[in-house]
Parts: structure tokens; C-alpha cells; sequence
């Protein structure tokens, strides 16, 4: 149950900061296709430890956290019972998902939210 409550609680809150205008809809896109390929990316790696193949290599899982898909990497620890007992990986994990959040956070903040619109070439509004 908690595999979905917190990944689904926080893209709600993306969903609702989108709908009030303080995101632009291309965040959620992102948090959206971001997890989803994290997510991908995590079940063929649990079958390859299984058998013991060629894996993923656990920097390129923590990138796509870091850059919006730890909701699907979240959902995957959980539902495959995949990296959710290795401390050290759990660690820059959850390092990642603050990092994100943090990120987030500042793009909510009026200088962020400048910069979103300066990038998006909406200027100053």
C-alpha cells in the first residue's frame, strides 16, 4: 500500500501545483515519464540479479531518481523487492529524493519560479 500512497501523494501535489499555475505542465510530464522509465529500468536489473547477468549499474538507477524518477524507483523497491535492504544504496537514495524534492521546492520559490518562465520564454508574469 505505501508502494503507491507516497509516489501518488506527491505527484497529486505536482498535479495540484500545476493546476494553480505554480508549475509548468512539463513538470509533471517529467515526473511522470521519469518514473516510469525508472521503473522500467529496475525490473530488468532484479531479473538479471536473479540470474546473475549484467546489471544496471546503481549510478545510472540513482540519476533518473535524482532527476524526478525516484516516484517509479519508489514504487519498484517496494512492489519488486528490488535494492530496498542494500543500506548503502537506500542511503544516496534517499539522498536523491531530497536532492529532488529540494529542487522542487525552489522552483515553487518566486526566484525559481522566474527562472521557469525565463526558460519557457513566458518572461516576467
Amino acid at each position: 500500500m505505501v508502494a503507491i500512497v507516497v509516489p501518488g501523494l506527491f505527484l497529486t501535489f505536482v498535479a495540484v501545483a500545476v493546476l494553480v499555475g505554480r508549475l509548468p505542465l512539463l513538470m509533471l510530464g517529467l515526473y511522470f515519464i521519469t518514473s516510469t522509465v525508472t521503473f522500467l529500468l529496475y525490473a530488468p536489473d532484479k531479473s538479471a540479479a536473479q540470474k546473475g547477468q549484467w546489471r544496471t549499474p546503481e549510478s545510472t538507477l540513482h540519476m533518473f531518481s535524482l532527476i524526478g524518477g525516484w516516484p517509479g524507483a519508489f514504487v519498484a523497491q517496494k512492489l519488486l523487492r528490488h535494492k530496498s535492504k542494500k543500506q548503502s544504496f537506500q542511503t544516496v537514495f534517499w539522498a536523491t529524493v531530497v536532492l529532488n524534492c529540494a529542487g522542487l521546492a525552489w522552483l515553487l520559490s518566486p526566484p525559481g519560479a522566474a527562472a521557469v518562465r525565463s526558460v519557457l520564454g513566458m518572461g516576467d508574469k
